[in-house]
């Protein structure tokens, strides 16, 4: 059974993750995880390198209060965690990261097509770009909930990407999956563009997914 202290320690750890996989710098970017009725995010402004379990800040999933508990103050990108989680029962925990070809792409607001069949473990054929908004504010997590519309991720325009998954070890390889999908991407442009797959077939590859053990169990892929 997943307890506070076991998934304070866990962020720490996919913290330490995220930036050994390049996929994150200093104290940009944050995680969160539901717990029961509430979840746990990073605190604001700490690096990775220094970040302790008992520094996550625990907030309301229900009230509409913006208060929390805890030593530290919350990311400021609280808001579209908890909408996320608020809104997406089958979510369980959700990372944003400034990864770097994830970046670029939402700079250039492209949202990556299905150039690799892996983009089905994402929900669909595409990754969308959400409409850009100022970090932290309700518009722009109105945004992220709407192109994350049956999707476990978007990009965010001209700041970075943001994944949902049913637990934090498979929110974790979706980030590294969607870095992935957009190295990928952001070359196959320099040389052309690439060939897209079909609607038809990234729906095949999902229902193959059902049987590989890509989805983890009562994940939904629509």
């Amino acid at each position: 059974m997943n307890t506070d202290a076991t998934l304070r320690a866990d962020m720490v750890l996919a913290c330490k993750q995220l930036e050994a996989a390049g996929l994150n710098r200093g104290a940009s970017g944050n995680i969160s995880v539901r717990h029961h009725d509430t979840m746990l995010i990073t605190p604001t402004a700490v690096a990775y390198d220094v970040i302790e379990p008992d520094m996550m800040a625990k907030m309301s999933l229900s009230a509409e209060s913006e208060s929390w508990d805890g030593p530290n103050a919350p990311s400021s990108e609280w808001r579209f965690h908890r909408d996320i989680l608020r809104h997406r029962q089958d979510v369980r925990a959700v990372v944003h990261t400034h990864a770097p070809f994830s970046t670029i792409l939402a700079i250039a607001r492209k949202e990556i097509p299905a150039i690799h069949y892996m983009i089905a473990a994402f929900g669909g054929p595409n990754i969308r770009v959400a409409d850009y908004a100022r970090y932290g504010t309700d518009a722009l997590s109105k945004n992220i909930l709407n192109a994350m519309e049956g999707r476990n991720a978007c990009l965010m325009a001209n700041h970075g990407m943001v994944v949902a998954g049913s637990d934090l070890t498979r929110t974790l390889w979706l980030a590294n999956e969607l870095e992935a999908l957009a190295h990928q991407y952001y070359h196959a442009l320099s040389i052309g563009g690439g060939h897209i797959l079909s609607d038809a077939q990234i729906a095949e590859t999902a229902k193959g997914f059902e049987t590989y053990g890509i989805r983890t169990k009562g994940e939904k892929t629509t």
